[in-house]
């Protein structure tokens, strides 16, 4: 066998488990709040910025905008968010945090340390995988772009 093609000889693999585990201990939390892994990422935006439209959003979180479509409406129909038509061109929506969807961010608030504790690293080892997977993103954001460009 091609020793290249080994599972044990891939970056991408344990970046791979390690997404879907987290975002698996994320839900024992997620569930207190009724929200999927997705649906808390999209609030954590809004709790930023508190009003946007589904391109920034969209462009912000990477997610395409038809997978947005349906967990944004669920989002207006738990009553987090509201969208509304852009008054100076109906083809865009606008989104805006809710005072429901603000209340929730207290409920969410000790997620993040919680997490902290399961990947039990330290602070110094956090800042360092948080370092080198957005340089990771930001290379492959480079790729995408100079393939878009040829």
């Amino acid at each position: 066998m091609y020793e290249e093609l080994k599972l044990k000889n891939q970056l991408c693999y344990p970046i791979y488990l390690c997404s879907k585990e987290i975002i698996r201990k994320y839900s024992k939390y997620l569930d207190t709040i009724d929200l999927t892994y997705t649906q808390y990422v999209v609030m954590m935006y809004f709790w930023e910025v508190n009003k946007s439209n589904v391109k920034d959003l969209a462009n912000t979180i990477l997610i395409d905008s038809s997978t947005l479509t349906p967990l944004l409406k669920k989002l207006e129909q738990k009553g987090f968010i509201k969208r509304n038509k852009d008054t100076v061109d109906e083809r865009n929506l606008v989104l805006k945090l809710t005072k429901k969807g603000e209340k929730l961010k207290d409920k969410a608030k000790d997620i993040p340390k919680e997490m902290g504790k399961c990947l039990n690293l330290s602070e110094e080892e956090s800042k360092t995988l948080y370092t080198i997977l957005y340089k990771v993103l930001h290379n492959i954001e480079e790729e995408i772009k100079n393939d878009k460009r040829n």
